[in-house]
């Protein structure tokens, strides 16, 4: 359906997407999440995400209709003009399509990870590029789940799917509410804790994964700030990537790849 109105209240889970705070607070509320682009908005149908509505340019619109038919979804379809698009989101939809889908549930953080030998944990990372790139690591590389701590960037965040190459729908994830206690949580389930930090006690991540620990989570913080004292105490191990060139260490993305093949 056409839409050549700037106030159709059809719109309105499509305003103001460059403002980071707001969507912060509106998406969790109103229960969505945007999808940026044919293929990731694939993924997410595929990976059975149901979508509200799906907002393209007419020069797109071939491709999304190819989507749905691939997928057999269903969606209101908005067809609206690249110059009015940019005024409700802010910004130029450089791949022509947003899908406000359905947030779905979250399991429990004891179902997450059932079955699953390597987890990695995200503290207080707040950059959604960061995080999507996390998770496209753990697609490619391999990890069973990933627990998201209060203090860590959503990753449906529009940036975090649009990094991630959609593969948020693809690595199971929760977020946990009692922390450093989730840590505990899975020390009690069998894991190996090892928080990825500098520390004059810290063991190379040659010699951790040399241990061959039958079930790992593998803590990472934010740059600069690393991980909180009390994250590293509740750790059962300490583990850092050595470095060479005078460099402590990796961004965070980066050291997730790092971690996670050391670890395969």
């Amino acid at each position: 359906m056409l839409i050549a109105d700037s106030a159709d209240p059809r719109l309105d889970d499509y305003r103001s997407l460059t403002d980071v705070a707001l969507r912060r607070r509106l998406e969790p509320e109103r229960g969505l999440y945007m999808a940026e682009g044919a293929k990731v908005i694939e993924r997410a149908l595929r990976a059975g995400h149901r979508p509200r509505s799906i907002l393209v340019s007419e020069r797109w619109l071939s491709g999304v209709n190819e989507v749905l038919a691939h997928t057999g979804a269903t969606a209101d379809v908005l067809v609206a003009s690249e110059e009015l698009m940019e005024t409700i989101t802010g910004y130029q939809v450089h791949r022509g399509a947003l899908a406000a889908m359905e947030r779905p549930a979250l399991p429990q953080l004891r179902d997450l990870v059932a079955g699953a030998r390597r987890v990695v944990v995200l503290e207080g990372i707040v950059d959604h590029t960061n995080v999507g790139a996390i998770f496209r690591s753990a697609a490619g590389i391999g990890a069973d789940a990933i627990v998201v701590a209060p203090t860590c960037a959503d990753p449906l965040y529009r940036r975090s799917v649009k990094v991630s190459m959609g593969t948020v729908f693809q690595v199971p994830w929760t977020r946990v509410q009692e922390w450093p206690g989730a840590l505990t949580d899975l020390k009690d389930e069998g894991f190996t804790v090892a928080a990825l930090a500098l520390a004059d006690h810290a063991v190379s991540l040659d010699d951790f994964a040399a241990d061959r620990h039958e079930r790992v989570a593998i803590v990472m913080g934010a740059e600069g700030d690393g991980l909180s004292s009390s994250a590293v105490q509740a750790a059962d191990a300490v583990v850092t990537i050595p470095m060479a060139g005078g460099v402590d260490s990796l961004n965070v993305a980066a050291a997730s790849a790092v971690a996670l093949w050391a670890l395969k």
